[in-house]
């Protein structure tokens, strides 16, 4: 199954994966086509047989932010969730309300809904609250994460703003929004109280998913300077897991478009940095630079699970040329005897974790680089090739002189032809492995299918390059 692994018209980042039963459930926000801020429309639970995993379907609409009593006009649209069983075996669901771009989305609480099944119609149960009915509100809470853990429910939940780090920082969210996001004054934020409330925490959760037990713990400490966090300091996007006797702290790191993890024997405590393990531009992959990304960068969110064995890491890449349309992705991932899990590369063939078949059709968008040599990270732009759609059709546009679309990898060994569908004005050149197949050109406006003679029948990367002009592309069609 290539990526993204859903209809190429979905949009679910910040993937949280769990296997319950014989299916894996993906729990994720819910960007808009298109859309103009983030996690725009309802939860959508897709799921898939651990057995099959090109085969992810859906029943629809599972949990509507106004199902919560705290929804208003100014936080709208729920952000990434997670969802744990709980010991009575009932499934519950945490997240955070947010505003348009994020405002208020720290400012808590952290809200519950729970479901007989995984996948059914979730009802609001209630928010995390303290004991004597207040609600929990110690630290930043954004992005939860949830682990039962033997019977013991484990609640991660932060953020980290680097103010003395970055300055502009200050003044973009201490000043301009006003603290909307924060929900705070300046000084409460700001001030120390174990390194303050900033970072990434944990709390547990009494029998009833709702009650914390005593206060917030620190996972790590967010003075990193001349230490191995250095540079892949905690942002947000917290996810946990635990493998034999060791905790897997998998999150968003202050690169942004990279996912790393860090290690310990201890749930609340004392984690190591021990690396990354996606970037969603391959930052880091082989020694590559920030300025040399392979794709437009933005945040990244996910999470790593085992699903019949195997070991994968999900995450999103941005389309549209915003942060505002996230697909989901996944990538096989190993985890050595040491613990370490070696960082890997973004490809199309995805979860499948070899060459896919070079037969049938693929829509264009399942390209896993898609660059100009100068591609941007994060923010709105435009004039950048980018992943597009109208009427219903999904397709790469903006193939000019500067870019190329690569997808990793194709077995091209039994094709004798390939046929894109392009429209424009323009000329692309189709490389496999480097090795020239030959050229296209195109003068339409509607879409159009031309065909070259495959001529290298062999494994590997095919990459379409832009010649002259400037051209569309919607699908790949593979034929014997």
């Amino acid at each position: 199954m290539p990526n993204p692994f859903l209809p190429s018209w979905e949009y679910i980042p910040d993937g949280e994966a769990h296997v319950f039963g014989d299916r894996v459930y993906l729990y994720g926000s819910h960007d808009k086509e298109a859309g103009d801020t983030f996690c725009m429309l309802p939860y959508t639970i897709w799921s898939a047989p651990v057995d099959d995993l090109s085969n992810w379907t859906n029943k629809g609409v599972n949990y509507r932010a106004e199902q919560d009593p705290l929804c208003t006009k100014e936080r709208p649209h729920m952000y990434a969730p997670d969802c744990v069983k709980g010991s009575d075996g009932r499934y519950y669901l945490y997240y955070c309300l947010a505003g348009k771009g994020g405002s208020g989305g720290y400012a808590g609480p952290v809200s519950v809904a729970v479901c007989d099944t995984p996948d059914g119609k979730f009802e609001f149960l209630g928010h995390v609250k303290h004991a004597d009915g207040t609600l929990f509100n110690d630290v930043l809470l954004f992005d939860p994460a949830v682990l039962n853990d033997g019977g013991r429910i484990r609640l991660y939940v932060g953020a980290y703003f680097p103010f003395d780090k970055y300055p502009w920082l200050s003044q973009l969210f201490l000043t301009k929004i006003k603290m909307n996001m924060f929900g705070r004054s300046k000084e409460e934020v700001k001030r120390r109280w174990d390194e303050g409330i900033m970072g990434a925490f944990h709390v547990e959760l009494e029998g009833d998913m709702l009650t914390v037990k005593g206060k917030p713990s620190r996972l790590f400490t967010t003075r990193t300077k001349g230490t191995p966090w250095q540079g892949h300091e905690f942002f947000e996007g917290s996810s946990m897991r635990k493998i034999g006797d060791t905790y897997y702290f998998v999150y968003s790191s202050q690169k942004n478009h990279e996912l790393c993890y860090a290690t310990s024997k201890y749930p609340d405590r004392a984690f190591t940095f021990r690396g990354t393990i996606v970037s969603n531009g391959d930052v880091g992959y082989r020694g590559r630079k920030e300025r040399d990304r392979l794709n437009h960068t933005g945040n990244n969110h996910g999470c790593i699970e085992n699903i019949g064995g195997q070991w994968y890491v999900f995450y999103h890449r941005q389309t549209h040329g915003t942060d505002f349309s996230r697909q989901a992705c996944a990538e096989r991932i190993e985890i050595r005897p040491d613990g370490t899990i070696p960082q890997v590369e973004v490809t199309t063939q995805g979860m499948d974790g070899a060459p896919l078949e070079a037969s049938g059709e693929y829509s264009a968008v399942t390209c896993c680089n898609l660059t100009n040599g100068r591609m941007p990270h994060g923010g709105k732009n435009s004039g950048i090739p980018m992943i597009a759609s109208s009427n219903g059709e999904q397709y790469i546009c903006g193939i000019d002189e500067r870019t190329y679309a690569a997808w990793k990898y194709f077995d091209l060994s039994k094709a004798n032809a390939l046929a894109l569908t392009l429209r424009g004005e323009g000329e692309v050149e189709v490389l496999l492995n480097g090795k020239r197949l030959g050229t296209i050109r195109t003068a339409t406006k509607a879409w159009e299918e031309r065909t070259l003679p495959v001529t290298v029948h062999e494994a590997g990367e095919l990459r379409i390059r832009g010649v002259r002009g400037k051209s569309n592309l919607l699908k790949i069609k593979f034929s014997e």
